[in-house]
């Protein structure tokens, strides 16, 4: 099952599947997709995996093991990096809050979002190799973006699980919590993440011309919300 939450502008989406670790079923990428259709307009976005074992142990084994052919297998990674792409093409900042060790496929829907917060005992890995398999919903090329080529190679070639704190050091995860403050560090970072002017930033640091960045920052300047904000600057000077 997959539940959306939203309130205040944070939308939270939770894998919740605790009799398979909270696994990928083709089912689940139906549900994923409604919650994301309904997560439009959200001015944050958390995706996490329900309990404190498992943000997402990966594919659902038991269910996909029913694809023999290279046409299903092809399908269905093409099903679940298209979701993969949409958490990291949202307009709104992503995170990933990783309640619980994100392993194989897990990794690849973390590393989808923009930033990764993490309790202080998970485990991250693309350890698809143990399997005789490769990252196939875009982590791959995303893992390398973020630690880079050789790096990606050899942590996803030998199916290396981290540590959170080597998780943490390697660039592949932006904040470590202790697990009692975890669940509200990361509702705190989303609300502060939930604004117009992060959304924006998001947008330029993806990848901009200077025209469009400038054009950007016009549009946040002429908008209601900026002025209130320098209004009540100017009344606390006075």
């Amino acid at each position: 099952m997959v539940d959306l939450e939203v309130d205040e502008g944070v939308a939270v989406i939770t894998i919740d599947r605790p009799q398979a670790r909270n696994a990928i079923a083709p089912s689940t990428m139906d549900q994923l997709d409604d919650a994301l259709d309904k997560a439009k307009g959200a001015r944050a976005l958390v995706i996490r995996g329900a309990g404190d074992r498992a943000f997402v142990s990966g594919g659902d084994l038991k269910e996909l093991s029913a694809l023999r052919t290279e046409e299903q297998a092809a399908a269905m990674a093409w099903r679940m990096r298209s979701i993969c792409d949409r958490l990291a093409d949202f307009p709104a900042p992503v995170i990933a809050a990783l309640n619980g060790h994100a392993l194989g496929g897990g990794a690849e829907v973390a590393v989808a979002a923009d930033i990764r917060i993490a309790a202080h005992d998970i485990k991250i890995g693309f350890n698809q190799s143990a399997l005789a398999i490769m990252p196939a919903w875009g982590g791959a090329e995303r893992l390398a973006a973020l630690v880079g080529k050789s790096r990606a190679l050899l942590l996803a070639g030998a199916g290396t699980i981290l540590e959170v704190a080597e998780a943490e050091r390697l660039g592949l995860v932006d904040r470590v919590l202790p697990r009692a403050d975890f669940e509200a560090g990361w509702r705190a970072t989303a609300r502060s993440l939930a604004t117009a002017q992060a959304g924006e930033i998001k947008r330029v640091v993806a990848g901009v011309s200077p025209q469009e960045a400038v054009d950007a920052f016009a549009r946040l300047w002429v908008a209601d919300e900026h002025w209130a904000a320098a209004d009540a600057v100017l009344t606390r000077r006075t």
